[in-house]
């Protein structure tokens, strides 16, 4: 019997394994083992899938950092981002033990990677990069920064040959089975506006509301700064926030499809 193919549909149920499969690795903090491993398997997972992957590495405070950047389509370029690594202390709660980071860090990249495998290449006409930054998430630790990821390849962007940027749309936190994911104020308000009312088109207006909240330091931010519309699609109404409870069973399938079928439609739809 010929096997059935998989649905070429963003999927909440493989995005959420994603998560899990990011959590099994460990801790993901920057320069350790386990982000070490993180960082294996997104660049493996995306080579299988056919994107041309590069790593970007640097050394800040002593500690080797490593992004990850992947592309795949042409045409005019926007970029998609995530970060994959996360905190070595939960200073909400106990600044011993570090965060699991189901959420704030897995859940954005869990989205990427099952964007990277469901796009209908032939309604893309764009060329997609897709970031996967690290050293965002000990800010205020040690005298760490936060997005030191970001903030390097926004500065570098375009040193290796990579295509001016049209629009770059960060996933963060967006995992929350209670979701709630407003406007951020820092972001581009017309950009913002298109993909919230895509969100709306699909049904989802009761989880990515078309309200302003918070202004958020994160990773769109550098690249906003470098002149590029950016957005953020963070739910920062999450109660386990840089705690040890940020764990998969705090995430939902539903959560992680309703923002990757905004995303899928805005790129396939993208004139």
């Amino acid at each position: 019997p010929t096997p059935t193919p998989l649905p070429r549909t963003f999927t909440g149920d493989f995005a959420y394994e994603w998560v899990t499969r990011q959590c099994d690795l460990g801790y993901r903090i920057t320069g350790t083992e386990g982000n070490i491993k993180a960082g294996d398997m997104i660049m493996a997972e995306l080579r299988v899938l056919g994107w041309t992957v590069q790593e970007q590495t640097f050394t800040y405070k002593e500690t080797p950092v490593r992004n990850i950047l992947a592309w795949k389509g042409a045409g005019e370029a926007i970029l998609l981002g995530a970060h994959y690594d996360t905190r070595r202390a939960a200073d909400q709660e106990d600044p011993a033990i570090p965060v699991m980071g189901a959420n704030d860090g897995a859940s954005g990249v869990a989205v990427l990677l099952e964007l990277a495998r469901a796009m209908d290449w032939e309604s893309v006409d764009h060329t997609v990069y897709m970031a996967f930054f690290d050293a965002e998430d000990n800010g205020r630790l040690g005298g760490w920064d936060w997005i030191v990821g970001s903030t390097y390849m926004a500065e570098n962007w375009g040193k290796a040959g990579e295509a001016p940027l049209q629009a770059m749309v960060l996933v963060d936190m967006i995992g929350d089975a209670d979701q709630q994911v407003y406007y951020e104020r820092n972001s581009d308000a017309g950009l913002s506006e298109t993909l919230w009312a895509i969100a709306g088109q699909l049904g989802y207006s009761d989880r990515i509301i078309p309200q302003p909240k918070y202004s958020m330091l994160d990773d769109h931010i550098p690249f906003l700064h470098a002149g590029i519309p950016a957005v953020d699609m963070i739910d920062f109404d999450y109660p386990y926030w840089h705690t040890t409870q940020d764990t998969p069973d705090k995430v939902s399938a539903e959560s992680l499809e309703a923002i990757g079928r905004t995303l899928e439609v805005w790129i396939e739809g993208n004139d």
